[in-house]
């Protein structure tokens, strides 16, 4: 998502006034801060970013559990 904003030129405070999502949560999400990020979020912000493509936000990461864990 920074890279997103950087592309655009937009700060988290510009973001958050545009998509309606609190700035503290953009924040979070932004330093990966969040384990969950309720859709119709990612869609407020996509929408305020002009993506269509909503993986554009979003990168998924497995942890990998060891047998000692």
């Amino acid at each position: 998502m920074n890279e997103v904003m950087q592309e655009r030129g937009l700060t988290q405070t510009q973001l958050s006034k545009i998509s309606g999502v609190r700035q503290a949560a953009i924040s979070e999400m932004s330093r990966n801060l969040r384990e969950q990020v309720n859709i119709k979020t990612l869609e407020k912000i996509a929408e305020a970013l002009e993506i269509d493509d909503i993986s554009e936000l979003i990168t998924i990461e497995n942890e990998k559990k060891t047998a000692d864990s």
